[in-house]
């Protein structure tokens, strides 16, 4: 292998190193988003709300980052996806069990559009 070539190699490898940490940025913000919006909802702590989209990620079979998505656009959207909505509603009756915190919201906002 050359010296051109190797650093063609190395090149290659630290631009696809950047692109993976600035996808990690981005899944970290809206993972954050996310854990504030159960925070809002349940009254939870925010280690709490982390559990709760990992428990949510792990029933579903669903990447973090894609739950936290659909956590996050819940509130403009008016609806959850409907395998991650009973998910959800299950992994916060139980940490509001264990840890308390606030009534889940009514019903009515659990719907589906």
């Amino acid at each position: 292998m050359t010296d051109r070539e190797e650093l063609v190699g190395k090149i290659e490898e630290l631009q696809e190193q950047v692109a993976q940490l600035q996808q990690a940025l981005v899944s970290h913000a809206v993972v954050d988003q996310a854990i504030g919006v159960i925070v809002a909802l349940s009254g939870l702590r925010s280690e709490q709300g982390w559990e709760i989209l990992k428990t949510v990620s792990q029933r579903t079979n669903t990447k973090l980052r894609d739950v936290a998505l659909h956590v996050v656009h819940w509130p403009v959207v008016g609806a959850l996806p409907p395998e991650i909505r009973p998910a959800l509603r299950i992994a916060l009756t139980e940490a509001r069990a264990v840890h308390g915190g606030r009534p889940l919201v009514r019903q009515e906002h659990w719907c589906e559009r």
